[in-house]
Order: C-alpha cells, then structure tokens, then sequence
C-alpha cells in the first residue's frame, strides 16, 4: 500500500474530478473499521464517520462490498451528520479496505473513474488474476501473523480470517480456536451474531463429527444437517455452510466456518484448504504466545497485588484495586468479593456495576452464597450444589469461587466469572488460591482496623445517648431522643425507635429525619400488635437484619407516604428478651454501611440497659403505689371497724336504757295516770274563777308532759311489731312537712324541698319513718331559734357496690360541738340545754334507721348549721 500521503493526493484529485464532497480510505481489523487516510473530510464529519462506521448495519453492508468485489451506494440520513446525501463504497481487490466518497450523485463516468483510482491502490495481486498454480496462489495470500504483536491474538485472528474471505467469496465468515472442549469465536466477518460466541464440540452434532473426523464439512440447504448449524446470522440467499479444521498433526487447534450462496468451485475449495493447512502453524503459533503472555500476566498480577494492593487504606480501595488487576489478568468484570463481619452477622458485598464500586452489608445467614461459606475449599461453577444459587450474573458459562482463609478461619470468598465456557484453568486457579491466601489477612486486619475506628467514632453518639437518656423513666421520653439524636449525628432521612408496652406490643415509639412527619401520621392508622415487615421480623426473632433494596425484598413493608430504598433494623434485647428495635431508613438503595450497623447494635445495647431500669423503676413504683393504696385500705378498714364496734356499743346502751326506760315506765305510769285523773275531776268542780284552778291547771300540764316523757319512753323500750311495705320516701316527707308547716312558718324558718323525682321505693313501715323525720325536723327547728333555712332532699346513690335512697335534712342553726358529734345518739344526751329536750329523740329514730337496715350520719359546724342524712337500702 502506498504511503498516507500518496493516497490522500490521489482521493484529492479523484474528489475534484467527480465533484465528490469528501472521501476516505478505511480498513476491518479486529471486526472494526478504522479511517486510514481521508480528504477533505472534516474534523465534525470525522467522529460521525468513526460512529456511522461502528454501526453492525453498515459493517454487514461493506463486508458485502468487500466480498463481492462490487461497488456500491447508500443514501444517507440527515441524522448521519456525514455532509452528504450519499455514500459509495468502492472495494480494493484481496485487503479488507474500502474507499468511502461522500456525493449528492455521482455519474456512471465519476464512479469507473473512482473505480480505476481504488484498482490503482492495491499493491497485492488479486486471487482472480492469478493464473499459477492454486498452492502458489494460496501461498501467496497467507499473512504474515507475527510481523507485528504476535501476542494481540484478536488481531491476529482477524488478519487470518481477512486471508480467507480474500481468497473466496462469502457472506459472511467467523474464525473460532479450540480450548478444551468448547469453541471459542476471536474474528468474524459480516457476522456480528458470532462475535464472542462460545460452541460446545460434544454439544454439536456438526461440530462432534469435525473434532472427530477432523476434515471439512459442507452442508447444503436442503441437507439433513442444516437446522444443526451452532449459530445465527445466514442469509435467505444462502445455500451453503462449511466448516474447515485447523489441525497440527492430529490435535484440532480452531475451525474456519464460511457461508455463501453458490457452490465452491474446484479451485477455490483446493485454494481454501491449502491456505487452511499453511496458516495453520502460525495460528498455532499465535495461540501459545498469547498463552504465555497470559501467565506472564498473572505474575505481574502477584506483583501488582504486593505493590499496590497491600498499600490500600480501605477496604473499598483494596476492592477497587483488587478488582482492576483481576479484570486485567483474566480479562473479565464480572467480579465480586464477600466479607464476614467479625461476628459472622453481616456479610459486606464489593462489585463493579457500571464502572462504579458498590458496597452492600446484607445478613449472612440469609445470603444466596451462604451455603459456600462453610464448604472452606475453592469451588467452579459446574462443580456447586443446586441449592447454591449461582452464577452471580447474566448468562455466564464459567466461574471460579475461592474462600478467603485467615488463621484456620473462613473470612469471606473471592468469585471470578466469564461469559466464556471453560475461561479459567488450572494456572488461573493456582493464581486465585495465591491471591486469595494473601488477601485474607490484608483484608480482616482492615476490616478490623475499620471497626475499631467505626466504633471509636460512635462513642460520641452513644455518650450523648448516655447523658440525655440516662435515668430517664418514661419509655417514650427516651424514643423520642435517641431517634432524633441518630437522625442528627447520621443524616438519616428516618429513624424509628420502638419498645414494647407492658402487653409486649411495639406501641410506644420515636421518630427522627427530614420524613419523620410523612411517618408518624401513618402509623396512626396502624393496627398492633405490629406483625410482619421487617421491624415485626426483628421484633419476633431479635436478629437484626439489612435490606439494601427493599423493592426487591419481599419482607418490606411499606408506609403510606414514604417510599424506602433501603433499610437496616436492630433488636433492643435483654439477655432473651426482646425489649424493642431501632429502624433506620433510607430512599436511596445501598445507603447502609457495616460503620453504620455497628453504631446501631452499640446504641441498642445501652438503650436495654436504659429501658431495663426504666422498666425495673416503673415497677418499684407501682408497688410503693400498691402498698400506699394498701395502707389506705387498710385505714379505712380499721375506721370501719371501729364505727361498727361504737354502733354495737351504743345498740347495748339502747338495750340496757329500754330495759331501764320499761320498768321506769310502769312504775311512774300508774301514779301519773292517778294524779292526771284526780286533777281533772278536780278542775271540773272548781270554778274557773278561783285561784285554785290555776295550780291544778298546772299541776294538770306537768303530769301530763311526765306522762308523754313515759310514753315516750316506752315506745323507746318497746319491740313493737313493726308493718313494713314499699312507700315512697318523697311522699312520706310531704306528709311530714304538712304536719310541720306552720310550726316551720312561725318559727322564721324557710322551708326548701329538693326531691328526685321518680325516686326509687323502699321497704320500710312509713309511720315510724314519719317519726324519724319529724324528729330531725324539730331538732332543726329548735337549732334555730332565729330562724334560717332547713334543706330536705331525696336521692338515689349507689354506695359500696349497692343501690341506696338517701334523705338529708340541713340547717343553718348553731351547729353542734366537735366534742359532742359522738354521743348524741345517746339515750338522754341532749344538747338543748335550758329548752327542755329529753334525749331521746335521736335514739329513737338511730334505732328505727338501723331496725331498716341503714345507717344515719351527721355533718354539723357551729355556727354554721348541721345536716343529718339516713341511708336506706332499696
């Protein structure tokens, strides 16, 4: 080929002889077209060329050129950005090079000329002029592989399969090296459906019989073997499909596959097979350097992991560091690397996802690669349990799973895998084992350095936990400020702390974080106990769990209002008791670290202790409160008891009085009765005009009055029966106050009745209740000798459990004495003094109360007044 600049000056001059917008000189290598010399082409119009070129539509369509020797066209979309509304391709005969002329139109004149400009390019004689022997013509076509890099083995294969498609004509072509028992594809022509492809041989029907055979296979579109062709791509014009070994002594070392839509000719399948047996050793050649350079490769891997790797201050550096050696030396990304915590908990996930290093923390015990863990020895993808869910991506064929061992301990698992079937051999294993062993203990003295310094950095938290909380007895207090105290030092968006009620429910709660608010009115709406989700989870099992997308974790449950990408939750437990949890959530995935978790299992551990004595406190003081309640019971019980031994002492006094009062009665009944008598007759037959009559009236009133004492008496002393039924007690107060009304008016006193209406009946013998509030009427009449006001009121009460009619009957008259309150139901205690009273009326009507079963009671200050009131049982 001439030099750059010899050809652009004859695309100069072809441009300006057919009006031609620009033009360049491009070339397929390694299955993409590079521009090697241009005119006029511009450096915006450049970079679209590169880009339109990149396309697999346009490299099918000048593959075609090439192959079959024609020029073509194409018109150009606006969108190209190519400058131009049409784009010919004029082939070079035997290279795989193409001169591109971008023209609104070219006429049939413009394109012989471009046509005669390209055959003036080539340098190499083309297989069609050649009129020597076939071997001569095959030999002069095979390339030399290793005049440049002979350890780029891509680039290699590419300019071999260029070779072919130059000696023949196809459609399209691919060119596939043999390891172990799989095909691997390195170079295709117009093919971009084999690029990469991995063919297994035993698989194959085609492809079993070539590794067995090894000789060359044609197969027409009608024959039997056509739908067993290994891969996609062949055209509806195609009607043939061959296959030729590449073979070094009897060991297949690759496969050539052709496709057109003619038959081979004699010569040409004499050509193909001769170039195929010559090129052969080159490949052979090209391989085993490639295979060399490649282990060279992974001892400098070793190199590059104690230089480079040992210096990382992180585990996140080392991963990334670690990770781009690898990805060098076995030439795949799809790498991952597992780190246990130091207790076993969590397991930390390092991996590459679009150029970017991810870190994870997830539960260990629930991890998919779990079960490898504990198998302690490396593992290949075909060799995994089927419980073992694995690969770790995408459609991967092969994939190496070493554990990290430190000190007789599995600390995590370094895995490799390849789109590739049978990528990794036994060199890669042993290079694996070696940078796993190392890595082992560079990682866990970093990871336990990172702890350490995690833990350091969260004492600040746990000692303002510590000085806020500490002592606090209120449980929802201490939710409250720990929550907002992890929001603040965090910057979490929200957090949660719960614990548990007195029933064990997660009712008493904290919220913290910019969405707190969002939060705490949807909580409102729900239901405890709280079951399920990740906090119910916690909350049952007191293991703590992380969720790094909880979209993608069936456990989540979501909140009206608040969309998690990410949650971590931490069980507050003592001993085996589970006391409550600490939520955190995120909205972006991933945003937990292990730092963080350990933060939260500190602080769980100092809220136990808090919540402990809070709880312990609250006890102590339930039963101070008990005991309080207790003694007060107690009082009232001993109180109780007394009233109850006075009454039985004044029921005694009653009894020893009435047996007193009966005898008294009947002895001073019959001289009284004499002495009323004789007056009577007497005064009857004394005129009323002597002054006699005056002494006997009086000697009349006052043995009358002694008569009324005794009968008073005896109806004191007396069992009389007593005929009880259901009354009212408001109609018997009516009657009372009837009886009373004008001895109440002349007294000044003012009358005020507050009866309930519709009160309740009792059993009880009306007469002797008229007596007993005909005697609490005069008492209070005779308390007020300046008048005042008397209060009568009924009301139904339940007291001690039981249903009760009470009557009450106020004053505002002098009131007693405290000293006196106690014995005024004395038989013959009186309070009246100088007025007369006998002492008798309040005993009477304490026995009648309590003959009904009630209890009477007495309020009174002086000066103020006083106010009785009989208890009733309905």
């Amino acid at each position: 080929m001439p030099n750059h600049a010899a050809v652009e000056s004859q695309l100069k001059e072809a441009s300006q002889l057919t009006n031609t917008v620009w033009a360049a000189l491009v070339e397929r290598e390694a299955g993409k077209w590079r521009v090697l010399a241009n005119h006029h082409l511009a450096k915006k119009t450049h970079p679209a060329l590169v880009k339109f070129l990149s396309k697999p539509e346009v490299d099918s369509w000048l593959c075609g050129a090439l192959s079959g020797g024609q020029s073509r066209s194409v018109s150009l979309p606006a969108s190209s950005q190519l400058s131009t509304g049409r784009l010919f391709a004029f082939p070079l005969p035997s290279v795989s090079q193409v001169v591109l002329a971008g023209a609104g139109h070219l006429t049939n004149e413009a394109q012989r000329l471009w046509r005669l400009v390209v055959s003036g390019m080539q340098t190499e004689t083309p297989a069609s002029d050649v009129s020597a022997s076939s071997s001569v013509a095959a030999s002069l076509l095979v390339p030399d592989l290793d005049s440049e890099n002979p350890y780029d083995l891509p680039r290699a294969l590419d300019r071999a399969l260029a070779s072919f498609v130059r000696l023949v004509s196809v459609q399209g072509a691919w060119l596939a090296i043999c390891r172990g028992d799989s095909l691997e594809v390195h170079a295709e022509w117009n093919a971009p459906a084999c690029a990469d492809l991995v063919l297994s041989l035993e698989g194959n029907t085609i492809l079993r019989r070539l590794s067995r055979n090894l000789t060359p296979m044609v197969l027409p579109r009608d024959g039997p073997l056509w739908a067993e062709i290994p891969h996609k791509g062949l055209k509806a014009s195609t009607k043939i499909w061959t296959c030729v070994p590449l073979i070094i002594g009897q060991r297949l070392i690759g496969v050539l596959t052709l496709w057109r839509s003619a038959a081979f000719k004699s010569d040409e399948w004499n050509r193909l097979i001769d170039l195929a047996t010559q090129i052969a050793p080159a490949i052979e050649t090209i391989i085993t350097f490639a295979e060399m350079a490649g282990h060279l490769r992974r001892l400098a891997t070793l190199n590059d992991f104690a230089l480079t790797i040992s210096s990382g201050r992180s585990l996140d550096q080392i991963a990334r560091r670690m990770f781009a050696l690898l990805s060098r030396a076995f030439g795949t990304e799809l790498i991952v690397l597992y780190l246990l915590s130091s207790d076993d908990r969590l397991l930390s996930e390092y991996r590459v996802v679009e150029g970017n290093m991810i870190s994870t923390v997830q539960n260990a015990a629930d991890h998919k690669i779990a079960p490898l863990l504990s198998i302690h020895q490396r593992v290949r993808l075909g060799e995994v349990d089927a419980d073992v869910r694995l690969p770790l991506y995408d459609k991967v064929s092969s994939g190496l799973y070493v554990p990290l061992r430190f000190q007789s301990q599995t600390i995590g698992i370094l895995c490799i895998e390849s789109l590739r079937s049978e990528a990794f051999d036994l060199y890669d294993e042993s290079l694996m084992m070696v940078i796993a062993s190392h890595l082992a203990s560079l990682a866990d003295y970093t990871r336990l350095r990172e702890e350490a310094e995690g833990r350091a950095r969260n004492l600040g938290l746990i000692h303002e936990v510590v000085q806020q909380v500490i002592g606090l007895t209120d449980p929802r207090a201490v939710a409250e400020i720990t929550s907002d105290l992890l929001a603040r030092y965090f910057a979490y968006e929200l957090c949660s702390v719960f614990i548990a009620d007195e029933n064990g429910d997660l009712t008493i709660g904290g919220f913290g974080g910019t969405s707190q608010n969002v939060v705490r009115r949807a909580m409102k709406s729900f239901e405890y106990p709280v079951s399920g989700g990740i906090t119910g989870i916690v909350f049952e099992t007191g293991e703590s769990m992380v969720a790094n997308d909880v979209l993608q974790d069936s456990r989540y449950r979501s909140v009206k209002g608040w969309q998690a990408g990410s949650e971590m939750c931490v069980a507050i437990r003592e001993g085996e008791k589970i006391l409550g949890i600490i939520d955190v959530q995120s909205s972006s995935q991933n945003a937990f670290t292990h730092n963080d978790f350990i933060a939260l299992e500190s602080l769980a551990g100092i809220l136990a202790s808090v919540i402990t004595s809070a709880d312990q406190y609250q006890r102590l003081q339930i039963t101070i409160s008990q005991l309080r309640s207790t003694q007060v019971e107690l009082r009232a019980r001993m109180e109780a008891q007394r009233d109850a031994e006075n009454r039985l002492v004044q029921a005694a006094k009653l009894a020893a009085v009435g047996e007193m009062a009966a005898g008294i009665a009947h002895e001073l009944n019959n001289p009284l009765t004499s002495v009323t008598g004789f007056a009577e007759l007497a005064l009857d037959s004394i005129p009323k005009d002597s002054e006699t009559r005056k002494d006997l009236e009086i000697v009349m009133r006052e043995a009358t009055r002694a008569r009324d004492v005794v009968r008073r008496l005896l109806d004191f002393a007396r069992q009389s029966e007593s005929t009880r039924a259901r009354a009212s007690l408001n109609a018997v107060i009516e009657d009372v106050v009837a009886l009373s009304r004008h001895l109440i008016h002349t007294s000044g006193v003012a009358l005020k009745l507050e009866l309930e209406k519709d009160l309740p009946w009792v059993l009880a013998d009306s007469n002797q209740m008229k007596q007993v509030l005909l005697n609490l009427v005069h008492n209070a009449l005779q308390a007020m000798p300046s008048g005042g006001e008397m209060i009568i009121s009924t009301q139904s009460a339940v007291r001690a459990g039981r249903d009760w009619i009470m009557v009450s009957v106020g004053d505002t008259g002098v009131g007693i004495p405290h000293l006196e309150l106690s014995r005024i139901f004395e038989p013959f205690y009186t309070t009246k003094g100088d007025q007369g009273g006998t002492g008798l009326g309040l005993s009477v009507t304490y026995g009648i109360v309590t003959d009904h079963g009630g209890q009477i009671e007495v309020q009174s200050e002086p000066g103020v007044g006083s106010k009785f009131t009989v208890w009733l049982p309905q």
